[in-house]
């Protein structure tokens, strides 16, 4: 939300995250129940002209720019050696911890996360089914397919039970400056209604 305020731009948008996340760092009980549960964040941030996604662990994080096709995100590290921005002491702070040895090609979900990312896009997971169902729409993504991916309860994009989906956003940010940018909120905690 401060990234929105602040910025015009998603680059800035992004500059304002990591800004605030280096110095307040992150963290909280990511539910009202006196179970302790947290982890780190990611994000999609977009505006007219380029897109960015940003993960954190920690304070160290990476973003890559999304150049085209398609691109999600779901409780888990999905940028692996495509980074077009990075906490300045990423690596180093990967080599210290012996999680990255400095010779091989930089991963950084392999090194920052337990997932074995070679699995992330064939496993059945949120990331893998919400992958596979952006790719089958690839090319011809309308408002209204993009709702009806969130809605998807059978892939887990739309979970319930324990851990249940609170909301969903679509947006529609049209390249020409003419054109109003439209936003859909859901307005239940479940976005199939």
């Amino acid at each position: 939300r401060l990234g929105l305020e602040r910025a015009d731009t998603a680059e800035k948008a992004l500059s304002v995250i990591v800004d605030l996340l280096e110095k307040y760092g992150q963290g909280g009980n990511c539910m009202e129940s006196h179970m302790a549960f947290t982890y780190h964040n990611s994000f999609l941030i977009a505006d007219r002209k380029e897109a960015w996604v940003l993960e954190t662990s920690g304070k160290y994080w990476a973003a890559e720019k999304v150049e085209g096709g398609v691109r999600n995100i779901s409780n888990q590290l999905s940028i692996t050696t495509k980074i077009d921005r990075e906490h300045p002491e990423l690596r180093e702070y990967a080599k210290s911890n012996g999680w990255w040895d400095g010779e091989k090609e930089f991963d950084f979900a392999a090194t920052y996360s337990y997932v074995n990312t070679a699995r992330m896009t064939t496993s059945g997971g949120r990331y893998c089914e919400g992958y596979k169902l952006l790719n089958k729409h690839k090319g011809s993504i309308t408002s209204e397919i993009m709702m009806e991916i969130l809605r998807d309860k059978e892939s887990g994009i739309n979970m319930e039970g324990g851990f249940m989906t609170t909301g969903s956003m679509v947006s529609v940010l049209p390249q020409q400056p003419n054109l109003p940018c439209i936003h859909f909120f859901t307005g239940t905690p479940d976005p199939a209604r």
